[in-house]
C-alpha cells in the first residue's frame, strides 16, 4: 500500500503541474491577445477557440493512443514538449517579435498536446488507485481545481513585479511564461517516477477507425455509462457555454463591473467546486450516484433561471458559488462512474469520449449563447439552457438508468486499508 501511495503522490505531482500551468495560461493567453496585441473581439474569440479545437478533432485519437501505448511515456513526452511553446512565447516577447500568428501556433500546439495528455492521465488513474476509485478521483479533482486556481492567482503578481521591481509589463509576462514552462518540466520529472504502464490493448488487426467505433459502441451499450456521457455532453453545451459567455457579459453589462468584479465572480464559482471536492473527499463513498447527479445538475438549471431576475452583484456571486458546488459534485461523480464502469481494455477510449463531450460542447455552446444573447438579451437568454437541461434530465430519468445508478460501499476495501 505504501508503494501505491508513493506512486499516487508522483501522479498527483504531475497532475498539479499540468493544471498550474493551464491556470497561468488561462490568464496570460487572452491578456496577450486582447490587451497586448489589442485584437478585435472576433480574433480574440478565434484565438481562444484554437485552444479547444484540437480536442474536438483529436481527443478520440488520443484515447486510442493511450490504450495502445505506455501512458507513462506519453505523459513524460507531453509534459516536456508542452514546455517549449511557453518558452518560445516568452522569448518572442523579450525580442519584440510577438504576433497574432505566433499566438495561434501556440494555441494549436497546446490544444493538441492536451488531447493526448488527458486520456493518458485519466486512464492511468484507475491503474494506480486500486478499488476505492471515488476517493482517488476526488483527490485528483481537488488537485486539478486547486492547481488551476493557484496558477490563475499567481499571475496576479505581475503588477507587483512591475511596480516594486521595475520590470516592464511584457518582461514580467515573459518571466511568468518561463515559470509556466518550468512547472511543466517539473511535472514531467514527477511522472518519470511512475512505474511503466504498458498497453492493455489486445492486438486484433483492427484499424484505428474501427477501434474508435468500438469505443463508441461500448458507451452506447452500457446502461451506466451512456446516460453519463449524454449528461456530460449536455453540460458542455448548455452550462460550459453559458459560463464562458454569460458571466463576463453579466458582470460588464448588468453590474457595470471590470476585472476585479469578474475575478470575484470566477473565484466564487471555482471556490464552490473546490469546496464540493473537499466535502466529497471528507464525506467518503457516495452510493446513490444517480440521484446525486440529478440533484447537482438540476440545481444548475435553477440557478441559471435565477440569473434572469434583477439580483444584486453579491447575490450573483453567491449563486455562482452554489453553481460551483454543483459543478464540482457533478465532475467528481461522473468521472468516478466512467472510471469504475468502463472495461480496462476500453477505458481510455471511453474516457476520451467523456472528455470530448465536456470540452467539445464548450465552444459550440459559447457560439450559440453569443447569438442567442444578441437576439433575446441577457435576461431571456439564460432561461433557454435552463429549460433545455430540465428537459434532458427528465428524459434521462424516465428513459435511462440514470436515477438508479449506485455503487455498493467498498467495506472490504476500507477494512483492508485500515
Amino acid at each position: 500500500m505504501q508503494r501505491t501511495e508513493g506512486q499516487l503522490g508522483w501522479y498527483m505531482g504531475g497532475q498539479a503541474s499540468w493544471f498550474i500551468s493551464l491556470g497561468m495560461q488561462f490568464v496570460l493567453f487572452p491578456h496577450l491577445v486582447a490587451n497586448v496585441l489589442h485584437e478585435p473581439a472576433f480574433f480574440v474569440g478565434l484565438a481562444q477557440m484554437c485552444l479547444q479545437i484540437p480536442a474536438l478533432l483529436l481527443m478520440l485519437v488520443g484515447g486510442l493512443t493511450a490504450e495502445r501505448s505506455d501512458c507513462r511515456t506519453i505523459l513524460i513526452r507531453v509534459h516536456l514538449i508542452a514546455a517549449l511553446p511557453a518558452l518560445g512565447l516568452g522569448y518572442a516577447l523579450l525580442q519584440g517579435l510577438l504576433a497574432y500568428e505566433i499566438l495561434i501556433l501556440y494555441a494549436l500546439t497546446m490544444g493538441t498536446l492536451g488531447a493526448f495528455a488527458i486520456p493518458a492521465r485519466d486512464s492511468s488513474l484507475s491503474r494506480l488507485g486500486g478499488q476505492d476509485i471515488q476517493r482517488i478521483v476526488t483527490i485528483a479533482m481537488g488537485v486539478q481545481l486547486s492547481g488551476q486556481l493557484l496558477g490563475m492567482l499567481s499571475v496576479q503578481l505581475i503588477p507587483f513585479l512591475s511596480a516594486y521591481f521595475g520590470l516592464e509589463d511584457l518582461n514580467a509576462v515573459s518571466l511568468f511564461l518561463h515559470v509556466q514552462a518550468l512547472v511543466m518540466v517539473l511535472g514531467g520529472m514527477a511522472v518519470f517516477q511512475l512505474r511503466p504502464m504498458p498497453s492493455l490493448h489486445e492486438p486484433s488487426g483492427a484499424t484505428r477507425g474501427s477501434d474508435i467505433l468500438d469505443g463508441l459502441r461500448e458507451v452506447w451499450h452500457s446502461p451506466s455509462i451512456f446516460p453519463v456521457i449524454v449528461l456530460i455532453t449536455a453540460i458542455g453545451l448548455l452550462y460550459v457555454g453559458s459560463f464562458m459567455v454569460l458571466m463576463p457579459l453579466m458582470v460588464r453589462d448588468i453590474y457595470g463591473g471590470g476585472v476585479s468584479q469578474l475575478s470575484a465572480a470566477n473565484l466564487s464559482f471555482w471556490g464552490g467546486t473546490i469546496l464540493a471536492t473537499v466535502t466529497l473527499l471528507r464525506f467518503g463513498h457516495v452510493e446513490a450516484r444517480g440521484k446525486v447527479l440529478v440533484a447537482s445538475v438540476g440545481s444548475g438549471a435553477i440557478i441559471l433561471a435565477l440569473f434572469s431576475l434583477p439580483i444584486s452583484f453579491w447575490m450573483f456571486c453567491a449563486l455562482s458559488f452554489l453553481w460551483g458546488i454543483g459543478a464540482g459534485t457533478t465532475m467528481t461523480i461522473t468521472r468516478t462512474i466512467v472510471q469504475s464502469e468502463a472495461r480496462p481494455t476500453h477505458r481510455a477510449r471511453v474516457l476520451s469520449i467523456y472528455q470530448l463531450g465536456m470540452m467539445g460542447g464548450g465552444p459550440i455552446g459559447s457560439f450559440a449563447m453569443g447569438g442567442l444573447i444578441g437576439l433575446t438579451g441577457l435576461a431571456n437568454a439564460v432561461l433557454l439552457p435552463a429549460l433545455v437541461m430540465a428537459g434532458i434530465l427528465a428524459w434521462l430519468c424516465t428513459r435511462t438508468a440514470l436515477l438508479s445508478l449506485h455503487a455498493p460501499r467498498p467495506e472490504l476495501h476500507n477494512e483492508g486499508r485500515s
